[in-house]
This record gives structure tokens, C-alpha cells and sequence, in this order.
């Protein structure tokens, strides 16, 4: 509320007010708070708490379409491990996850938090944030284990801990956080920085459309649950396909894929353009025109960017992914065994099992020959 000091009007319920320093339109401008043009006072103020891994913040985001939806004129606050990959136009305040930003919200009072995480920081932190409803999961103090603070958060509870009930699950990731929240989901698109505006340039890449459309091959998987990862022979077999057909294929990749990537590069001379920092990795996605890759983070940005995505799969439940209709999920041909195992069970991981040939026809009935326009 408005108030009062030495006979100046301040207006701390504005979203541009800082407290600490002159906002930006007092900076800019010379505005105070009796006669700004531009005061927006919020109405909701509402907390995030996803602190997770970059493609679990990833496919959180669509959750800010609802909530700008639901409450115009709210004020969101993000905290989480991995800051730098939040849209800052799209949410006011980002925290990183640490002490300094822990103390603060506990002195704060919130109209709605939202924890979606079920690390037992991430659950304590919920119990003692001051805020009028609450979503997600708190921290037991009888035995220290995440629990569901309301019903809305049972069912993706309950397919977290019980793999029968992941199994049976058919619900994709974006509907289940939705649900715990409160929401139905109708299909909210990611929230996503392109980096287009930083002045990257793709010398190394194939021509852009109308030449041969850009196929990204991420042929990585992180080192958790390396049952996903495809043998070099499948790449090389995919890559041969695509350059036959008349695609033009872009190995991707991060330093643990930099060895096997510069192998198919020098085996295929399918171009190669290196490793790079996030934001530029995800710019380059975003120059791609499809992208073949195994459950990691080069999934999520792509479904992000709204890029044909075909997924190969193999240990997770597909139902759990959605592609908004952009694309395709493959999978082996033989039943995999190894639900969310990072070991096969049967010494050799079903992904052998998976032909290049059926990778290739999902890239062909995702991105045909044609010119297709790059829109997002």
C-alpha cells in the first residue's frame, strides 16, 4: 500500500520499485511515485521453487503463460539452481538457490508458492515460506521425507516413488506440474530465449532453407542413464541415410561428446561446428530446422524452440513427453526392460535394437524435402 515518508509518497506495492536503489523509471525518466506515469501496482505475488536440472526449468515454463493467465498483474518470483536459463522479460524476480536468497523469502509473505521439486531443501524451504496457499511439496518434520502438501500434488507424488505407477502413467510431464498447481493444461507452449539478438554467426553450418533442411543429430545422453546412448555405427548409418536423401545433418553436442562427434565428422563430413556455451548452443538449435536426440537437455530446448523433434526412447515412459505435435517418439524394436536403470539388465542396451532406418523415417515424415519456413 501507499505510504507516506517525511511527506513523500512511496508506493512499494509497484512492480518497479526496488527499495534498495531509484527504480528504473525514477533513474530514466526523473518519475516519483505521486505523479508516475508508469506505476503498476501487483496485484498477486507468487513463488516459483524449481531449482532442478536446466531441462527440468526448461519444461516448467509453460506454467507462466497460466499464471500471467490466471492473475494479470502478478509479480513471480523464480528460485532456482540454474538462473541464467529463465527469460528475465518473462519472469520479474530470478533467485539463485543459495543462503543469501533463502533468508530472504523467509522474511517475505506470498499469495501462492509453488514447489515442484521433492529434494528435501527444496520441501524444508516450502514449510517455512510465509504465503497464503501453497502447491507442491512440503518437508515431513516427523521423518524428513517430501510429502504432497495438498491432493493436487499426489498423483505426480506417487509416480515418483512407485515405478508400477510411473509405468502406468499417461500423463505428460507439462499436465502432471499443471494439475499439482491447480491448472488443467491446455497445450501452453514453453517460455524461451532464443538469443537471436546476441550476434552469433553459423559460418560452419550447411546453407539455410531452401537448401537441404538441417537435421541436429545431439548423439549424447549425459552420464546417468547411459542405457540411452546409440552406438557410433547407428550414427553413422542415419548420417549416411540423411546426406543420400538430400538432408544436410549438424552434430551436437557438449564435451562429452566432443571425441565421437569429431569421429562421425571425420568419417561422414557432416558438419561439426564445435561446443559452445549455453546460451549459443541454444541459438544454434534454433538455426536447425529438426533435431534427433535421446532424453537430455538438447530435447527440452528443442521442444522449447519449437523445433520438429524426433526422440529416441527407450528407459522412460513416452507418454511422459510431449511434443506439441512437432514430430516424432522411436523407439527399439524389443520392449525395453530397464525402467529409469542406468545399467541393462540383459548386458546389452535394447538401443541396439533401435534401426537408423526407423530414426530416418520419423526425420522424413517430421521434415519432408521441402522448404519448410524457420518460424517460432
Amino acid at each position: 500500500m501507499p505510504q507516506l515518508l517525511n511527506d513523500v509518497l512511496v508506493r512499494p506495492d509497484c512492480r518497479h520499485f526496488r527499495g534498495d536503489v531509484p527504480c528504473r523509471p525514477n533513474k530514466t525518466d526523473g518519475y516519483v511515485c505521486e505523479s508516475c506515469p508508469v506505476y503498476a501496482p501487483v496485484t498477486q505475488r507468487l513463488l516459483i521453487i524449481k531449482l532442478g536440472a536446466i531441462g527440468d526449468v526448461i519444461r516448467t515454463t509453460p506454467l507462466l503463460r497460466r499464471l500471467r493467465q490466471e492473475f494479470p498483474g502478478c509479480f513471480i518470483t523464480w528460485l532456482t539452481l540454474t538462473p541464467a536459463i529463465l527469460p528475465p522479460g518473462e519472469v520479474d524476480e530470478i533467485l539463485r538457490f543459495d543462503f543469501a536468497s533463502t533468508l530472504h523469502l523467509q522474511a517475505r509473505e506470498f499469495d501462492a508458492v509453488y514447489n515442484l521439486d521433492k529434494e528435501k531443501e527444496a520441501c524444508a524451504l516450502l514449510n517455512t515460506i510465509s504465503a497464503k496457499v501453497k502447491f507442491g511439496y512440503a518437508l515431513r518434520s516427523s521423518d524428513g521425507v517430501a510429502w504432497p502438501v495438498n491432493a493436487q500434488a499426489d498423483h505426480k507424488f506417487l509416480t515418483g516413488v512407485f515405478d508400477q505407477l510411473s509405468l502406468e502413467n499417461q500423463k505428460p510431464y507439462v499436465q502432471e506440474i499443471f494439475e499439482l498447481c491447480g491448472f488443467d493444461f491446455r497445450g501452453e507452449e514453453y517460455v524461451f530465449d532464443t538469443h537471436e539478438d546476441k550476434g552469433y554467426t553459423w559460418d560452419s553450418l550447411p546453407p539455410p532453407l531452401p537448401a537441404n533442411p538441417r537435421i541436429g543429430l545431439n548423439t549424447g545422453c549425459g552420464d546417468r542413464w547411459t542405457t540411452r546412448l546409440w552406438s557410433d555405427e547407428k550414427w553413422l548409418t542415419l548420417i549416411a541415410l540423411l546426406q543420400n536423401a538430400g538432408y544436410a545433418p549438424v552434430l551436437l553436442g557438449g564435451e562429452a561428446e566432443h571425441a565421437r562427434n569429431q569421429r562421425l565428422h571425420q568419417a561422414t563430413g557432416a558438419a561439426y561446428p564445435g561446443t559452445f556455451p549455453l546460451p549459443q548452443f541454444i541459438n544454434l538449435l534454433y538455426q536447425l530446422d529438426a533435431i534427433v536426440t535421446q532424453v537430455t537437455m538438447a530435447m527440452h530446448i528443442s521442444i522449447a524452440l519449437r523445433k520438429p523433434t524426433i526422440l529416441i526412447n527407450n528407459i522412460f515412459n513416452a507418454y511422459e513427453f510431449d511434443l506439441y505435435g512437432r514430430g516424432q517418439i522411436v523407439q527399439p524394436d524389443r520392449d525395453c526392460v530397464c525402467f529409469y536403470r542406468g545399467t541393462c539388465k540383459l548386458g546389452t542396451s535394447c538401443m541396439e535394437d533401435l534401426p537408423a532406418e526407423k530414426v530416418f523415417a520419423a526425420v522424413q515424415a517430421s521434415i519432408p524435402l521441402v522448404a519448410v519456413a524457420r518460424t517460432l
